[in-house]
């Protein structure tokens, strides 16, 4: 993974720092010279990760947060955490996220696959974008998949209650990053702060590990499959790279932009799934607008 461009004086918060694309954007990005904050579920693997961060990096300006980011109330505390230890914030980066072939749900009695993979990202960018606004320009990066041209956002069944498959859940979550992306950046237009979303590519990574039936899959495909860093590649790209400076609202695989599902440009279904993951998550549906 190539170096971008000096981060030197930034800071980044990664969710799902702990491994695969995460870790290899905190080490790419803390290379470059970042304070790098990573969130895990786990405070001994966060403190591990961090460690191998450090090392890999050769820079100690590693922070570790532990949330489980399915549940509201943990990620509200996460976000409190991150304000206050860091009185500017340059990147934010979005990126956990999991599949799980069997429905259940969180505690706050939502789906998981939507409740981690969109509604969590959701509800800590908007806790934090009055941070990031004060520190623009500012970057808001998503990872998203290629499996959101598959996607479709079912508003009578967001939740997966009438009719649930793994893949559904997840293209739809996947999709819901992309449109998320989208009118994010409609809202913060002459802010200063950007908002983009990217495909990493098929990765190696523990994104499935809590499920078996995905898990047996993955090891069959593993071989095929990029390695973290090169999955992290766009997501450190998007990050640092003076190039896309200003870029606002676009989707990459490779560097690239590229074209995303056609219901993904629909204004009005984007604005919706706003209003809609604003009443899921209690926060004010009309927050910051560039209007």
């Amino acid at each position: 993974m190539a170096d971008t461009g000096s981060m030197t004086g930034k800071t980044v918060l990664i969710t799902g720092g702990t491994g695969g694309i995460g870790a290899a954007a905190a080490i790419g990005l803390a290379r470059m010279g970042a304070r790098v904050g990573i969130t895990g579920r786990d405070r001994g693997r966060a403190v591990e990760a961090a460690a191998a961060i450090t090392r890999e990096s050769g820079n100690p300006a590693v922070d570790i947060f532990v949330a489980d980011m399915s549940s509201q109330a943990e990620v509200r505390r996460l976000a409190t955490g991150v304000l206050a230890t860091y009185p500017r914030l340059d990147v934010l980066l979005n990126n956990v996220g999991g599949f799980w072939a069997h429905r259940h749900l969180t505690a706050d009695g939502l789906e998981h696959t939507f409740a981690l993979n969109h509604l969590a990202p959701f509800l800590l960018t908007n806790l934090l974008l009055d941070r990031l606004v004060a520190s623009s320009p500012a970057r808001v990066v998503t990872v998203s998949s290629g499996a959101q041209s598959m996607g479709k956002i079912d508003f009578d069944d967001l939740m997966g209650e009438r009719k649930y498959s793994g893949s559904r859940a997840y293209n739809q979550s996947k999709l819901a990053n992309v449109m998320f992306t989208y009118e994010l950046a409609r809202r913060l237009e002459g802010t200063g702060v950007t908002a983009n979303a990217l495909h990493p590519g098929l990765t190696s990574t523990a994104f499935s590990g809590e499920d078996p039936a995905l898990g047996v899959l993955v090891k069959v495909m593993r071989p095929f499959m990029r390695s973290p860093a090169k999955g992290a590649d766009t997501a450190v790209y998007l990050a640092s790279a003076s190039e896309v400076e200003g870029v606002n609202g676009q989707y990459f695989a490779d560097r690239v932009p590229k074209k995303t599902n056609a219901s993904s440009y629909d204004r009005a279904i984007t604005a919706r799934l706003w209003e809609v993951s604003a009443d899921l998550v209690g926060i004010p549906v009309g927050a910051r607008t560039g209007d």
